[in-house]
């Protein structure tokens, strides 16, 4: 039987509730958090806040978008992590009061993996095996996506995400929050060779974003020191240069990984994967390598619950369920 599930998104600072009925989307209702605008960065507690505030409206909005009433509901899942801890606990106790009330079966689903698991939402969708760049603001991994829940992580940042590198550069611009999209805007309109930051070489497929951080802050404060006015006056070009060298770091790796795997099924997924320099290089280093590339729509880029929708439906197909004792894991692993 192909199940109608609810699902329901809180790992940061995005509430989130869809509907999947026989693999396909039916409904999904995201609310954003304005609040954190003014701290320059999502603040936990704000964000537990209110995504109790959000989650009975979205959830609501879900079940009435996508014409369904709860007794047609064969499952509940929710996300037990990555994330916030305050976050994930307002959806995991949600749900799970939500699904005992209903006297339906509970699916917990990771993150990352539903990151992944978006691809099969919309065609084009990827073949098994499949490598996948998965970049967000917590993560960045090279994953050999073997099955649908099978699927093994090859390659991982030592130290900070490349999502964390773009906001905190962007911040170090005076960028307004999020920053990420603002230097990904203006670098559209700037010279990406006009400077040059360092690649890391880590071993194997590993990344570090850490010291590319610092080289930009020297690089800041230096030019700074002799021009007090060198941010504005070039800052598309030093968008458009710090954009491309963190996705010439991404790019090295996938591209080892792809040659040393023999694997040509490649995709992106999580929030960076919104990036248009992102995006474009991708489709670039495609033709360069005859790769079959896979990019999410922006919708489904960014946290949301379609995309755990549909690695509940998998887990359900594989009656792959929890149990009430399930708790939050912010720090979950594959």
């Amino acid at each position: 039987m192909s199940p109608t599930i609810l699902a329901i998104e809180s790992s940061c600072d995005d509430t989130s509730a869809a509907i999947i009925k026989d693999g396909n989307i039916l409904a999904n209702i995201v609310a954003t958090q304005a609040v954190h605008e003014k701290y320059g960065g999502v603040v936990p507690e704000l964000a537990s806040r209110a995504h109790e505030q959000n989650i009975i409206p979205v959830v609501t909005q879900a079940l009435l978008t996508a014409n369904i009433i709860k007794s047609e509901l064969n499952a509940v899942a929710f996300t037990r992590g990555p994330g916030l801890l305050g976050a994930l606990l307002v959806g995991c106790s949600f749900a799970k009061a939500f699904a005992l009330g209903l006297n339906l079966p509970l699916i917990e689903v990771n993150h990352m993996q539903a990151h992944i698991l978006a691809h099969f939402i919309d065609d084009p969708k990827p073949n098994f095996p499949f490598l996948c760049l998965t970049v967000s603001g917590g993560h960045t991994q090279i994953v050999l996506v073997k099955n649908y829940l099978d699927m093994e992580i090859l390659g991982q940042t030592t130290d900070d995400a490349v999502g964390e590198a773009f906001d905190k550069s962007a911040k170090l611009l005076g960028l307004p929050y999020p920053g990420g999209p603002m230097l990904d805007k203006l670098a559209q309109q700037g010279n990406p060779e006009a400077y040059t930051f360092p690649i890391v070489n880590m071993p194997g497929y590993d990344f570090s974003f850490s010291g590319i951080k610092t080289s930009i802050l020297n690089f800041l404060k230096n030019n700074s020191a002799e021009n007090p006015n060198f941010i504005p006056q070039h800052l598309n070009d030093i968008c458009a240069s710090i954009q491309r060298a963190l996705i010439l770091t991404l790019m090295k790796k996938l591209v080892a990984a792809a040659k040393d795997t023999g694997i040509k099924e490649i995709a992106i997924a999580g929030g960076v994967s919104a990036n248009s320099g992102l995006r474009q290089t991708i489709t670039e280093y495609a033709k360069r390598y005859n790769w079959r590339t896979y990019i999410p729509a922006f919708e489904y880029c960014t946290d949301n619950a379609a995309m755990i929708a549909m690695a509940a439906h998998f887990k359900y197909l594989q009656k792959d369920f929890s149990n009430q004792y399930a708790s939050p894991e912010p720090r979950l692993k594959f």
